[in-house]
């Protein structure tokens, strides 16, 4: 099957819910559907990262494990409330840019602190 055959295919599917009678209702469940899958993914990396760096850490400072583990908590939090926040206006828009900004940091800042230790 080519590209072109493939983009095809997905754009009719796209028609036929959007379109069709009840494709709202399908629509809003192949959304939710994706969104879980997405979301245990994303559990599952985490995990995975977990068991695989337990030991570096279980070795950081506190400050520094308390600091990696609440950025990921908010980071989180914030992909959880994304529909609230965007419902919001841009006002909402522009707390969930911050606030993804602010956890990406503080893993960043995390990083930084351990590998000049290394």
């Amino acid at each position: 099957m080519g590209t072109l055959a493939k983009f095809g295919l997905i754009a009719l599917v796209a028609l036929a819910l959007t379109a069709l009678p009840g494709g709202g209702g399908a629509l809003d469940l192949t959304l939710a559907l994706l969104s879980i899958a997405f979301f245990t993914a994303i559990a599952l990396l985490g995990y995975r990262l977990y068991m695989q760096f337990r030991d570096e850490i279980e070795g950081l400072p506190e400050a520094q494990r308390w600091a990696l583990f609440g950025s990921v908590g908010l980071a989180f939090l914030t992909l959880c409330a994304t529909g609230r926040l965007f419902d919001a206006g841009g006002g909402g828009a522009i707390v969930w840019l911050g606030l993804l900004a602010l956890c990406s940091y503080g893993i960043y800042w995390v990083w930084r602190r351990y590998r000049s230790y290394g």
